[in-house]
C-alpha cells in the first residue's frame, strides 16, 4: 500500500492557479472589449453617416471624409490648436473658480441647517437660470473678452457642484457620523476626516456633470462674446461662404475634447478616497 501524501501548500496552489488563469481571462476580455464596442460602434455610426449623405444627395451635409479634410485644412492653418487653446483656457478658469467657490460652500451649507434653511432660497431661484440669458449681461460688464465667457462658465458650473456637495453631505449614512463621535472626534476632525471623504464620490458625480455644462456653455458663448475658440469657429465657418464641412470639423472637435476631459475627470474616481463610493460589478 503506497499512498502518496500531496503536499497541501502544492494542493492549494493546484487549486489556485487555474482560478488565477480564469481571472486573467476574464481581465484581458474586459479590457479588450472596452476598446472594441466603442470602435465598432464608432465605425458603424461613420458608416451610416456617410451612406445617409450620399443617399440624400446633399451638396451641404460634409461626409465623415469631407470633414477630415476641414479638421487638416485647419491644423495646417493653425487655427485648430488656436482655438482649441483658446476654450480651453476659458473653461479651466471658469470651471476652476466654480470647483474652487462651489465645493466648500456645498459642503459648509449641507453641514450646517441654518446656513441652508438661508441661502438655499436664493441658489434656487438663480439655479434654473440659464447661462446663455446671462451673455447680454455678460457683455455689458465685461466687454468681448475672455472674461465674458469665463463669467458664463463659473454660473453654469457653480450651482450644479455646489448642490451635488450640500445633497452628498445630507444624503450621509448616519452610521458614519455614529461611529466617528464613538472614537471621539472633534468637530473639525469630523468634518475633515468623515463628511468630506464621505461626500467624495458624489462631489465628483457633480463635478463631471458641471463639466458637461461648462463645455456646453463655451461654445454658446464664443458664438457671440468673442471672436475666437471652437464656438467661433463654428459660427465663422457658415458665415464666410457656408463652410459645413468646418462647421461640421467644429463640432467633432467640441465631441472629442468633452470625451477626453470626462476621462480625465473619471480618473479621480481611482483615488482611494474615492472608490470606495461605486458599486463594482
Amino acid at each position: 500500500m503506497s499512498d502518496v501524501i500531496e503536499h497541501p501548500t502544492v494542493a492549494a496552489s493546484s487549486v489556485r492557479t487555474p482560478g488565477r488563469l480564469q481571472r486573467g481571462r476574464r481581465a484581458t476580455e474586459r479590457k479588450w472589449l472596452g476598446w472594441a464596442l466603442p470602435v465598432t460602434v464608432g465605425m458603424l455610426f461613420l458608416v451610416a453617416w456617410h451612406v445617409a449623405v450620399r443617399l440624400s444627395g446633399s451638396d451641404l451635409f460634409p461626409t465623415p471624409l469631407e470633414v477630415a479634410r476641414g479638421i487638416i485644412e485647419l491644423a495646417r492653418q493653425g487655427l485648430l490648436l488656436k482655438y482649441v487653446v483658446a476654450s480651453l483656457f476659458r473653461v479651466s478658469w471658469g470651471f476652476a473658480l466654480a470647483v474652487l467657490l462651489g465645493v466648500p460652500a456645498g459642503l459648509l451649507l449641507g453641514w450646517y441647517a441654518r446656513g441652508f434653511q438661508a441661502f438655499n432660497p436664493m441658489i434656487q431661484v438663480f439655479r434654473p437660470i440659464s447661462p446663455i440669458a446671462w451673455i447680454p449681461v455678460a457683455i455689458l460688464w465685461f466687454g468681448v473678452t475672455d472674461a465674458a465667457p469665463i463669467f458664463l462658465i463659473f454660473l453654469a458650473s457653480v450651482f450644479p457642484i455646489t448642490v451635488s456637495s450640500i445633497a452628498a453631505v445630507q444624503n450621509m449614512q448616519p452610521v458614519y457620523l455614529r461611529a466617528a463621535q464613538n472614537f471621539g472626534l472633534s468637530r473639525g476632525e469630523l468634518f475633515r476626516q468623515v463628511i468630506l471623504r464621505a461626500s467624495l464620490p458624489q462631489i465628483i458625480t457633480g463635478i463631471r456633470i458641471a463639466l458637461g455644462v461648462a463645455w456646453l456653455v463655451v461654445v454658446a458663448a464664443e458664438m457671440i462674446a468673442v471672436n475666437s475658440g471652437l464656438g467661433y469657429l463654428i459660427i465663422d465657418a457658415r458665415n464666410a461662404g457656408k463652410r459645413y464641412d468646418l462647421v461640421v470639423a467644429g463640432m467633432v472637435m467640441i465631441g472629442l475634447i468633452g470625451l477626453v476631459l470626462d476621462v480625465l475627470v473619471r480618473q479621480l474616481e481611482k483615488f482611494d478616497e474615492v472608490r470606495w463610493g461605486y458599486a463594482r460589478r
